[in-house]
């Protein structure tokens, strides 16, 4: 029995003892979810640390776009190493890491400490994506979709509640109190992650220069992975469209609602989060491209209704249950695909795929502020369409292997 054989038959096992224990799946839930939580503390805190340093509004409003740079940094710097480390202990050690920059952070006595310690907060936030491609590498393929999508679960409602989480415990004990929770808290998964997750060593003896080689190397050998890196980045980027400049349609004479109405509309995004565990079930079953070609319709059907309904408010609503459905089927079912592809190599194809994808939504954001000074909602309808149909086209007439 060669090497690799060997490794298939330990990863199986641990597959199997990680399965049993259903506390454990849970427990990698939580921490991806809680993880990437932090990168999103800092937006409804904004005022109160403006208020702190006495700076205006405007002066404090680079610290998100600070953390978000960092943690698309990280992942394309620190992820790649779950391809060549020992995968428990580099989670381990993320969290560790983590922890120190949530004190930074809590602790920072102006506001240029704040911006780079939260740059390094989201650079060390990238937790999810070396546990995500390590619990996909012990897991066999027929049962990646369930557990995957299972974890998604977690980080989706984490990330939906991680503003409201953060407001209300800024207002009970200043804007540093939920940095202080959150550092104890990444020390509390780091020891539960210690006692259940088995260990992983790689095979793989490459280089850190060579990992990153590889990533353009990867991204060029495999025709899949651009197609569903591609995809979903055209998809994230229709997404950001419409939530970007939802704001703005709510405040129009249209609807004369205020931003905290807006705001409760990013809790349909529930509904991907309770749908994850179905749709990864579904990918087992039916096979991922299949999901995401059924998702794509969602999609599109999600926009043509907003586009058509959106003026009137329970239009408004189905349309959105609509798209986020899609967007969250859409972005599980590609990256089990990415998993899918080259044994050994998750984390790298999990790099390549998240940082494309990161850059859809990004200019999502972009364009979207664009398209509704133009078009006002016909705009940004006639734009989101476009990119999805462009996603359906990559799609439909890619390859079927």
């Amino acid at each position: 029995m060669d090497f690799q054989e060997q490794s298939h038959l330990k990863d199986t096992t641990a597959f199997s003892n990680l399965l049993a224990n259903r506390m454990t799946v849970f427990t990698l839930a939580i921490a991806c979810g809680l993880a990437i939580a932090n990168v999103y503390y800092n937006q409804p805190l904004l005022a109160d640390m403006s208020r702190s340093f006495h700076i205006s509004v405007q002066q404090v409003g680079f610290i998100p776009t600070l953390t978000q740079v960092g943690y698309a940094t990280g992942l394309l710097f620190l992820v790649p190493l779950g391809d060549r480390l020992e995968r428990k202990q580099l989670i381990i050690k993320m969290f560790g890491l983590l922890s120190c920059t949530l004190v930074a952070v809590a602790i920072s006595p102006n506001i240029i400490w704040l911006g780079v310690a939260s740059f390094f907060l989201g650079f060390s936030s990238i937790v999810a994506h070396l546990i995500l491609p390590f619990v996909a590498q012990i897991t066999p393929p027929n049962q990646r979709g369930k557990v995957i999508g299972t974890l998604m679960s977690g980080l989706i409602i984490s990330v939906l509640l991680a503003r409201s989480v953060s407001g209300f415990v800024g207002k009970l004990l200043g804007w540093p109190g939920i940095y202080w929770i959150s550092a104890g808290v990444m020390i509390v998964l780091a020891l539960a992650i210690r006692q259940q997750l088995p260990e992983n060593r790689s095979s793989s003896q490459m280089s850190y220069p060579q990992l990153m080689q590889s990533l353009a190397h990867l991204t060029y050998q495999q025709p899949v992975l651009r197609e569903a890196a591609f995809n979903i980045a055209l998809i994230f980027c229709a997404f950001n469209v419409f939530w970007v400049t939802l704001v703005f349609l709510l405040e129009s004479p249209v609807y004369n609602y205020d931003s905290q109405v807006a705001g409760l509309f990013g809790l349909v995004g529930l509904v991907g989060a309770g749908t994850s565990s179905l749709v990864g079930r579904l990918v087992d079953r039916w096979g991922a491209r299949r999901v995401v070609g059924i998702a794509l319709c969602f999609a599109l059907s999600g926009f043509t209704i907003l586009w058509l309904t959106g003026t009137h408010l329970m239009g408004l609503i189905f349309g959105v249950i609509i798209l986020e459905l899609g967007m969250h089927s859409a972005y599980l079912s590609n990256q089990i695909r990415v998993y899918n592809l080259v044994p050994n190599a998750e984390s790298r194809l999990n790099t390549v795929y998240m940082v494309i994808n990161y850059t859809g939504g990004a200019l999502g954001s972009l364009f979207g502020s664009y398209s509704w000074v133009i078009g006002q909602w016909n705009g940004v309808c006639a734009l989101g369409l476009s990119l999805l149909i462009l996603a359906a086209i990559l799609h439909f007439g890619g390859r079927r292997k």
